[in-house]
């Protein structure tokens, strides 16, 4: 059973950057689909960024390309999410969230995502 910890949200200036951190624990799988949603109040949960376990693909969002980053650390079991330039449109709660590698399905698609972290609140203002 996987489980996913976020941290790093807060409240940051426009212009501004945040690190968002993701630890997993209980992987059974050799490679994974890890990904970086976002969810404002009102809104659907979109996808923002996309890395697989074994780091050959990235994916981002067009809203945040050129400004987020996301990288992972294997030894540690972490992705992390590097987000620069803010924009007060950025603001919402994000969530990790991880899915078998050969699972089937559009990397920025929620619904296609076994296991959720509690999410990190990250505020632009």
């Amino acid at each position: 059973h996987v489980q996913l910890v976020e941290s790093g949200g807060g409240s940051v200036q426009a212009g501004g950057s945040l690190r968002l951190s993701c630890a997993a624990s209980g992987y059974t799988y050799s490679s994974y689909c890890m990904g970086w949603f976002r969810q404002a109040p009102g809104k659907e949960r979109e996808g923002v960024a996309q890395i697989y376990t074994d780091g050959s693909v990235t994916n981002y969002a067009d809203s945040v390309k050129g400004r987020f980053t996301i990288s992972q650390d294997n030894n540690k079991n972490t992705v992390y999410l590097v987000m620069s330039n803010l924009k007060p449109e950025d603001t919402a709660m994000y969530y990790c969230a991880a899915r078998p590698a050969r699972k089937m399905g559009w990397v920025f698609d929620p619904s296609t995502y076994n296991y959720w972290g509690q999410g990190t609140q990250v505020t632009v203002s």
